[in-house]
């Protein structure tokens, strides 16, 4: 049966620990000897940096602690595995200490960049025929996995957002005055985290006056114009913009002021600065009070607004990678297969991981509105039942406990 051993990569979410914890049980349960954890990722893990989970784990106490703790528990990594032939010292290498630690099944947790990692790695396993199993588990906020019907992670940056634009558009009401309220929401070329603003919509708020996502091309003039026509109406008004808005011209929307943007080793340009640039373009061409929210890293791992079923499902992807290992399969990742929305049932499945790395989901373009500045119920009739429940954090001293290494 031998040994597991587990990564996490990309950004972090509030559900990306559950995800470990399910891997964690299922294995020991499996009969895997141990389950070791990569520091950092598959970049710690090429310096030989591990943990036994065994012996920084103590009991049930800190399970249920790490189901409930924010951000990746390992630490994480954004490192690019090059193309087999091209740089093959790497994988022997990896190879090597895996070997080394007498592992049987490799598994990492992440979302597109991540299942290129275990895209690669099990071609590698088929190409030397090892014994090593390679499993991805899902995980992003951003909701851009394809095949999955969603992706752990989602659930609760979703619930953080519509909650967040409610409390906003209360906020934006105090005053009587004409004013704008520009939120910036993550997501680079998918649009669904700016999306769950339609969530805020209810019988006590009518939401959000504007969702401006990148699946549709962004006028600023037209942009503006619209902002002008919805104050004709009434004085406040709430936008909720993705930062990845493109103009057709195919530039960000933030590179207008900020030509010069560092990019990731993925090449992945760093965006910021939308909601601060559209503000000011609001301010200059209407002349009214305005203000700019960029919510940034706090959507990404708020915990004490976690769903309780995205903790749920993304402790059962965790426990679905450690079965698939143990029952031979390699170059999968777990995916969500939904079987109904009214009652919710979702279930676990495989896909080949070839099919999901490096491609990204968008918002079905039947789910926007046809001015493009909303989304129908199609959406919402999908995104509810993600955020639904609640698993709160194990307060002590009147703030959150959580487990850290």
């Amino acid at each position: 049966m031998r040994n597991v051993i587990v990564g996490q990569s990309g950004g972090p979410t509030a559900a990306i620990n559950a995800s470990l914890v399910g891997v964690y049980e299922t294995a020991l349960s499996l009969g895997y000897d141990k389950v070791y954890g990569m520091e950092y990722g598959i970049e710690g893990l090429l310096d030989e940096k591990y943990v036994d989970l065994s012996e920084v784990l103590n009991g049930d106490i800190d399970i249920e602690l790490l189901k409930r703790t924010p951000s990746s528990f390992l630490g994480s990594c954004r490192f690019k595995l090059p193309v087999i032939g091209e740089n093959d010292s790497v994988y022997e290498k990896l190879f090597e200490i895996l070997k080394k630690l007498d592992v049987s099944a490799f598994i990492y947790i992440g979302g597109n960049d991540s299942m290129d990692t275990i895209s690669k790695m099990s071609d590698w396993a088929s190409k030397t025929k090892s014994h090593i199993r390679c499993i991805g588990v899902p995980k992003t906020i951003d909701n851009d996995l394809p095949v999955t019907d969603h992706t752990p992670g989602y659930g609760s940056a979703a619930k953080y957002i519509g909650t967040v634009m409610k409390e906003i558009i209360l906020d934006s009401l105090v005053y009587n005055l004409r004013s704008v309220t520009v939120v910036e929401v993550m997501g680079r070329n998918a649009g669904w985290l700016t999306a769950a603003a339609a969530l805020a919509k209810g019988s006590d708020c009518d939401g959000v006056d504007m969702i401006c996502l990148p699946e549709r091309t962004f006028d600023i003039d037209a942009f503006v114009e619209r902002v002008r026509e919805l104050q004709n109406t009434k004085g406040n008004i709430v936008v909720a913009v993705s930062e990845g808005v493109k103009l057709a011209d195919g530039r960000y929307v933030c590179e207008v002021a900020n030509e010069k943007m560092s990019e990731d080793v993925f090449g992945h340009k760093n965006l910021t600065g939308t909601a601060k640039f559209l503000a000011d373009e609001i301010s200059l061409k209407i002349g009214c009070k305005t203000r700019a929210i960029e919510l940034n890293t706090l959507q990404r791992c708020s915990a004490h607004m976690s769903s309780r079923t995205d903790i749920t499902e993304a402790y059962n992807c965790g426990g679905a990678a450690a079965m698939a290992a143990h029952d031979d399969r390699s170059g999968d990742m777990v995916t969500l297969h939904r079987i109904s929305s009214k009652p919710y049932l979702c279930v676990t499945e495989l896909t080949d991981v070839h099919s999901v790395a490096n491609m990204e989901k968008l918002v079905p373009d039947a789910w926007i509105t046809e001015d493009g500045f909303g989304l129908t119920e199609k959406f919402t009739e999908y995104a509810y039942p993600l955020i639904q429940a609640e698993l709160s954090p194990i307060f002590i001293g009147g703030l959150p406990k959580h487990i850290v290494r």
